[in-house]
């Protein structure tokens, strides 16, 4: 969030709402069809994880075809369903704080790219409730509007004008 930026044609200045993605800044004042985009962006998530677990389906019965044996057919379901769970609890958790570790984050992105599954029903589920991330950036943003106008309010008037204390 940019701290005392100058919103283009408007001519008012203190802190911008950050965008979120498929929502811009929208969230703020929940305009633009903000309500059918959460709808629309939920549905489209999952159907992704519908089509995603219909392709595993298909990984799983190229497994038996080959036959590799029931110990890899178990521990390719078992890695999926354990990357998808973790996937959908860091993502869930993503949506309400910002990472304390961001290189932490960044080894997780393999784990949520097997979990892909997790991570798409976590997004349809948020989005069913607000724009994922929306209440993280509400409280950054009013944080800093109040910031804002508590610094601005302390320096109304003309300093030159205020009464200067009289010396004993």
């Amino acid at each position: 969030m940019s701290e005392d930026k100058q919103t283009p044609g408007t001519g008012t200045s203190g802190p911008q709402p950050e965008e979120i993605r498929f929502f811009g800044t929208t969230w703020v004042d929940h305009s633009a069809h903000y309500g059918l985009r959460r709808a629309g962006l939920a549905a489209g998530a999952l159907a992704a994880a519908a089509a995603g677990a219909f392709v595993l389906r298909f990984a799983y019965q190229g497994l038996q075809v080959a036959a590799v044996g029931g110990i890899v057919n178990t521990l390719v379901i078992l890695m999926f369903a354990i990357c998808s769970a973790i996937a959908f609890t860091k993502t869930w958790e993503g949506f309400g704080r910002r990472p304390a570790d961001q290189a932490r984050e960044d080894s997780l992105k393999s784990l949520k790219a097997i979990g892909f599954i997790g991570v798409l029903l976590a997004y349809a589920l948020r989005c069913l409730v607000e724009a994922p991330g929306e209440k993280l950036r509400r409280a950054e943003y009013d944080t800093a509007r109040t910031r804002y106008e508590k610094r601005r309010g302390t320096r109304t008037g003309n300093p030159a004008a205020r009464k200067k204390p009289k010396r004993p």
